[in-house]
């Protein structure tokens, strides 16, 4: 029993190491120069760029494929590097921040009409947990190896859809902010615009996919276990 607790906790801990190292690392890192050591924007930005470059360029030379999260995260610090070099107008310097969600969210929206939903892998370890038989049910439904497959991949799609639309609403709203509500005012309230657009992004793909995903996931998992007992299952019967 207890090494399947750490057979579990070692899955579970594999399988938020891609989110780790391409997103909350180059985040994490640029806020922790930034803020808590005094590091320019500009200097901040080339340090966290580090880590997603160094990952892009080993996923293509070593694994024959790019990283899509290491290699968004990367082009998002690259933008912001570029704006950097913007000063002057302090409306301006305000609607440069939503350029970091506009690119996001587009490259979230490309991703799905390429067919490779760019926020699976960070969903995959909430709906998986770890454990063994959801694992390998993931990888069915994934795969298109179950008559709930399609449901599973329309769900799928559309919670990259969800939080692609919201990211970029969110920037529309900041660029409007930054030219309409004085400038003192959208300070403190491009923080809230995000924290909206957060939570209705957690809301939103939560209802519409996440937990359609969840119990599909939850069924398949089911229908194998009972299988593997030797009773026979009408797979999809209600």
């Amino acid at each position: 029993m207890t090494t399947n607790t750490v057979d579990q906790g070692q899955k579970k801990t594999n399988a938020f190491a891609p989110l780790l190292m391409d997103v909350a690392v180059p985040i994490g890192s640029y806020y922790l120069l930034k803020n808590a050591f005094g590091v320019s924007t500009f200097a901040a930005l080339a340090w966290s760029s580090l880590g997603p470059a160094v990952r892009t360029v080993w996923s293509v030379v070593k694994e024959r494929r790019v990283n899509a999260l290491a290699g968004l995260i990367l082009l998002v610090n690259v933008v912001g590097l570029l704006l950097s070099f913007v000063a002057g107008d302090p409306r301006l310097m305000l609607a440069k921040d939503s350029a970091i969600s506009s690119t996001v969210g587009i490259g979230i929206l490309v991703s799905v009409g390429l067919g490779r939903p760019m926020m699976t892998a960070g969903l995959k370890p909430f709906l998986v947990k770890g454990k063994a038989d959801r694992e390998a049910a993931w990888e069915r439904l994934l795969a298109g190896g179950s008559e709930r497959s399609s449901a599973f991949l329309r769900a799928e799609r559309v919670y990259s859809v969800v939080w692609g639309v919201v990211l970029l609403a969110e920037c529309v709203v900041r660029v409007v902010g930054a030219y309409t509500v004085p400038v003192d005012t959208m300070v403190w309230l491009g923080s809230v615009v995000m924290a909206v657009a957060i939570g209705a992004g957690v809301v939103l793909s939560g209802g519409l996919a996440a937990g359609p995903m969840a119990g599909v996931i939850t069924a398949e998992a089911g229908d194998r276990e009972v299988q593997g007992q030797g009773m026979p299952v009408l797979v999809g019967a209600k």
